[in-house]
């Protein structure tokens, strides 16, 4: 089974996906996938040619990162699932309105023209707010999966929301049964 994982710009969050994406790579053959932001973005949270170097590392196969890269996924059928974690507003947005602008974007929607799973385990500010009706689209879609997830800071950022990243490898094997990981919030 080939897995691909997508880091989007939520950098924040990477402490807690990259071990997860070693698990993952212990059970599936992983492909790494990043967003133009985690591409090329530098934060306090880490300089970006130090994450791609980890998801190397831990993958053994180089970054996807351009539209080109990507577009192959769905007609050569490269991937069983997709994993999108963390999954920003941005790219939330983008997904549920069908936009493929990017990497993360171009994968998801090659990878869903061979009707297969997307896991999106979601990190944004928003996520009870604005990017509300974004959830909502995505839930009502075939093939998208929600990791589990709650809010992580209910009175200091109320409407902030982030996805129980342990719990990827456990949607991803019900996602592959069309099913969803239940209670969805925590």
């Amino acid at each position: 089974m080939t897995v691909g994982f997508a880091l989007c710009g939520s950098f924040c969050t990477y402490e807690r996906v990259f071990p997860v994406m070693e698990r993952l790579s212990k059970s599936y053959d992983v492909i790494p996938i990043f967003s133009q932001s985690a591409y090329s973005t530098d934060s306090r949270f880490g300089a970006a040619a130090e994450h791609i170097a980890k998801a190397e590392a831990i993958c053994g196969k180089p970054v996807l990162h351009t539209l080109t890269d990507v577009e192959p996924i769905g007609p050569k059928k490269l991937l069983d699932a997709l994993v999108v974690a963390p999954c920003t507003g941005n790219t939330l947005a983008k997904l549920a309105h069908s936009f493929a602008d990017g990497p993360v974007t171009m994968a998801a929607k090659s990878h869903l023209r061979n009707g297969r799973p997307v896991v999106v385990a979601i990190s944004t500010n928003d996520a009870l707010g604005g990017a509300a009706e974004n959830i909502g689209k995505l839930l009502a879609r075939k093939h998208y999966f929600f990791v589990p997830f709650g809010q992580d800071d209910a009175f200091g950022k109320p409407t902030s929301v982030v996805a129980d990243f342990s719990k990827i490898p456990q949607t991803l094997e019900l996602a592959l049964e069309g099913k969803q990981l239940q209670p969805l919030l925590l």
